[in-house]
């Protein structure tokens, strides 16, 4: 039987987290996952707030840094954006979540491809960015 952890009542915003203990899949991949899903399903919407990093980790009973690293993660990948003290909250221009995170997973495809033929980030991104320079060529 797989236990799960559930956040404590009073944790609405995230309420569909949950920490699956017995899986091989780190607990801040788990979080970060779970929320990009209530993002992705409309649960949780463009400005609204989640919950502080150490309400959070209290109520799934994990490190402040655990959450701290899917945060981060989330906004590096663009679902959510930090104020500072305001807090964390869903990204607003996310228009389109599932396009995004498509976006995001091609990118990466991109890159891995690029990789496995011995380019490097730097010619990468030289390669990206001759390829889509604007044409010089008058268009008709």
């Amino acid at each position: 039987m797989t236990e799960r952890h559930t956040p404590r009542a009073g944790n609405t915003a995230v309420a569909g987290v949950h920490i699956d203990r017995a899986s091989q899949v780190p607990p801040f991949e788990q979080v970060r996952e779970r929320v990009i899903d209530l993002i992705e399903a409309g649960t949780l919407k463009p400005g609204e707030k989640l919950p502080p990093v150490r309400s959070l980790a209290e109520s799934l009973d994990l490190a402040a840094n655990t959450v701290a690293r899917s945060y981060k993660e989330l906004e590096a990948l663009g679902f959510v954006e930090t104020r500072g003290r305001a807090g964390t909250v869903v990204a607003s221009r996310l228009k389109a979540p599932e396009r995004h995170r498509r976006a995001i997973a091609l990118t990466r495809d991109y890159l891995a491809a690029m990789e496995s033929i011995g380019l490097s980030r730097r010619e990468t991104r030289e390669h990206f960015e001759r390829a889509v320079a604007p044409d010089e060529s008058p268009r008709s």
